[in-house]
């Protein structure tokens, strides 16, 4: 929790006061656009001309190769564009703004009928997502539409742009797209989620959901922070004795069958599954089965609680290499994190045994962290690269080159010029704790967060493009199923948009998010037609045909 509470006064002082949106003019705040997609592509040439959409009669045609996760592609928007701009939905659901007298007229701008989008993968299917797949495709709509791709991690980015250019008339009597053309590719690599299931547990209906939305906003990571003190939901087939006796409830884990799922459900979106597995702190709901690999804190000479895994007991490192040995198998993505943050160092401290260990090895308790990192990381072997929150950085423990520094504490822009001349790669996460609720609006305070632009003082781009992501982060404490998906989105989108598209123009910048606001508000609104039940963006406001 101290952990959340720091980046809260960090993200107050950096960051000004909540927008004031009261406003007594009738209708929305910010009326939205039309046809816009979210994240913004890098590059987009829309035209005035446009088609009419008849959408139970669209087809999506594949040539070049293909594979299942193209199919099911294929599949899964067909029905989206089906089934989201079907006019039989919004008959009787007229926004006040309608005209009910509507005179023919001819309009030059319109072109015909839309009717077939050809798409054209160019290269074999990969099985899995990967850190730094291609993601990049060109669009292009005109007499004919077409979507080509190297890769199908780009169809699928190409597909959710496609499948975002439809929009209803304003009078909803007609569905249109209009002619465009797009070069389209993201700006960094890593764009991630992080949703902690270990201080509530999130149902698979709702970790499925997030998925959903995470691929309408095309972030490409979903950073699984599994268990943590409160519960442990991972029901493992090594050790069940910890599920048993650290879950909330004997219905509230995720066995092997549901994590295959999540992975499997993931990887046809192009998202990667990232398992985080935080030690040694976040560690009590593992003594509830095994006390004995966590050190016993003391008070005037008493033992009082169980603190963080015990450093200097063996059996601590034997239980954590099986675990992760497990979790590797059942996780197919390169890299693994093993957390390393908030680590109660004073029970350390408190603990006779550890006492004696420092002492004769002349050592202090984050020298001690040090150690026990040093352990852990070699346990990760060839199958999977370490990420790792910055305390085990900011304590000096050698790390691998390959080691991913997630930065997330108070003063982060002098904490990520230490860690880039230090050689390192950085995931970015300090501006972006979704947790901490402002008034409406705040999603604007992660839009114009960019990781990037914090350190251009550095004037080597080299260094700089070392920052190769983020995540926004949904810690657990205050969300459950009832409200994890109104509190990620659209919150999360401004985020999303920020780590694809391309960065803030410095004499455009207020214009550019004066647009946005525009366009967030269609997002949002798109996602609830997609049963995504995303929370109003801004202020006043209305969504026709919600789910």
């Amino acid at each position: 929790m101290f952990k959340h509470l720091m980046a809260i006064c960090a993200f107050c002082a950096f960051f000004p006061s909540a927008l004031t949106i009261y406003d007594n003019k009738p209708g929305p705040l910010y009326p939205p656009t039309k046809g816009a997609i979210w994240p913004k592509p890098q590059y987009e040439e829309p035209e005035e001309n446009y088609f009419t959409v008849n959408p139970s009669v669209i087809k999506i045609k594949v040539s070049g190769h293909t594979c299942p996760i193209l199919k099911r592609a294929v599949d899964r928007y067909s029905f989206i564009v089906r089934n989201t701009n079907n006019l039989d939905r919004f008959d009787k659901k007229r926004p006040r703004s309608s005209l009910d007298e509507r005179t023919p007229a001819v309009d030059r701008n319109h072109q015909g009928e839309f009717q077939e989008l050809d798409v054209e993968l160019t290269s074999q299917c990969r099985r899995y997502p990967s850190f730094n797949m291609d993601e990049s495709y060109n669009l292009t709509v005109s007499t004919t539409a077409k979507l080509v791709s190297n890769s199908i991690w780009g169809i699928l980015r190409g597909l959710e742009s496609w499948s975002q250019l439809f929009y209803f008339t304003d009078d909803f009597s007609e569905v249109r797209i209009n002619a465009t053309n797009i070069v389209d590719f993201p700006r960094f690599s890593h764009r991630g989620l992080l949703l902690d299931t270990g201080r509530h547990y999130i149902s698979l209906h709702n970790i499925l959901k997030t998925l959903d939305a995470m691929a309408m906003n095309k972030m490409n990571v979903f950073h699984w922070h599994i268990v943590d003190d409160q519960s442990f939901p991972y029901q493992s087939e090594k050790f069940p004795e910890l599920s048993e006796k650290g879950a909330f409830h004997s219905s509230m884990v995720y066995t092997k069958e549901d994590i295959a799922l999540v992975v499997g459900y993931a990887r046809d979106r192009g998202i990667r599954v990232l398992p985080e597995l935080d030690v040694p702190g976040h560690t009590r709901s593992w003594g509830e089965a095994y006390p004995d690999v966590l050190t016993k804190c003391y008070s005037k000479g008493e033992p009082t609680s169980l603190g963080p895994m015990d450093p200097i007991n063996s059996a601590t490192y034997k239980l954590i290499a099986d675990l992760i040995e497990e979790v590797q198998e059942w996780f197919p993505d390169k890299y693994f994190h093993v957390g390393g943050d908030e680590v109660q160092l004073d029970c350390w401290e408190s603990n006779p045994e550890l006492q004696k260990y420092m002492k004769e090895n002349n050592m202090t308790s984050s020298q001690l962290h040090g150690l026990f990192m040093r352990q852990v990381l070699p346990l990760l072997g060839d199958k999977a690269e370490p990420i790792v929150w910055q305390e085990v950085f900011d304590e000096g423990v050698p790390l691998p080159e390959n080691t991913l520094i997630h930065v997330w504490k108070y003063k982060w822009v002098a904490e990520m010029m230490k860690v880039l001349k230090s050689g390192y790669k950085i995931i970015f996460s300090a501006s972006w704790y979704l947790d901490f609720i402002k008034r409406g609006g705040d999603w604007e305070d992660y839009y114009k967060a960019d990781p990037r632009q914090m350190v251009s003082s550095l004037h080597n781009d080299t260094l700089i493009n070392n920052i190769v992501g983020g995540e926004a982060c949904m810690w657990g404490e205050v969300v459950d199923d009832t409200n994890v998906i109104t509190r990620v989105w659209p919150r999360a989108s401004a985020v999303a948009e920020r780590l694809w598209s391309a960065e803030m123009s410095s004499t455009r910048g207020k214009a550019e998010l004066a647009e946005a606001r525009h366009r967030i508000e269609e997002h949002a609104c798109r996602m609830r037609r997609r049963a995504i039940s995303a929370q109003p963006p801004s202020g006043a406001g209305f969504c026709v045909g919600a789910i």
